[in-house]
């Protein structure tokens, strides 16, 4: 005679006929979503990284549509800076072009731009009023390419800490981020 012992035999209930028991299944299907979540994340990146030949920046200008890369963007003379402010901890290193040399480029006959960005927050600004001699079309965020997540493709920021008339609510506002559009007025 072969004794055979079921889980049920021992605790006296009984087995459902549909497989494992519900708790079982839920830790199953947890440590399954854990693993397969670990063996993503060096892949993450890969997801909001904006690619070298990729558009970042659409230029509109009447019925004339220009679509500019990061390779395009790094054509123009580079700056980069230093500074805190009021949306981030700590001090910011901003690399990018000046929206001066942009426009000088792209859009030399411009007197109003309205900068659209990726959740269709707009600004609609004079050219005279932007504060040419300070404002920066960044890119890169503490050394690395600005994603949607982080601020990105472009986000326009300010020396803010280098002269107090970078620091008041017209040039905060103006300060847009996920900026992906410009639509040009002649």
């Amino acid at each position: 005679m072969m004794l055979f012992y079921t889980w049920s035999n021992l605790t006296g209930a009984r087995r459902r006929a549909e497989g494992p028991p519900a708790g079982l299944r839920r830790r199953i299907a947890l440590l399954l979503a854990l693993v397969i979540g670990l063996a993503l994340v060096p892949f993450a990146g890969l997801l909001h990284a904006q690619p070298e030949g990729d558009s970042v920046l659409t230029l509109i200008v009447g019925e004339k549509t220009h679509v500019l890369t990061h390779e395009d963007l790094r054509k123009l003379p580079e700056t980069s800076f230093s500074t805190t402010t009021i949306w981030t901890s700590g001090l910011q290193q901003f690399r990018g072009i000046h929206l001066r040399d942009l426009i000088k480029t792209y859009l030399p006959d411009a007197t109003e731009l309205t900068l659209i960005a990726a959740n269709d927050y707009q600004i609609t600004v004079p050219v005279e009023d932007l504060a040419l001699d300070g404002a920066v079309l960044a890119y890169e965020r503490n050394g690395s390419v600005m994603t949607l997540r982080d601020k990105g493709p472009l986000w326009l920021v300010y020396p803010y800490d280098l002269k107090s008339k970078f620091q008041n609510e017209i040039i905060y506002s103006n300060s847009i981020w996920q900026l992906e559009r410009i639509i040009v007025k002649i």
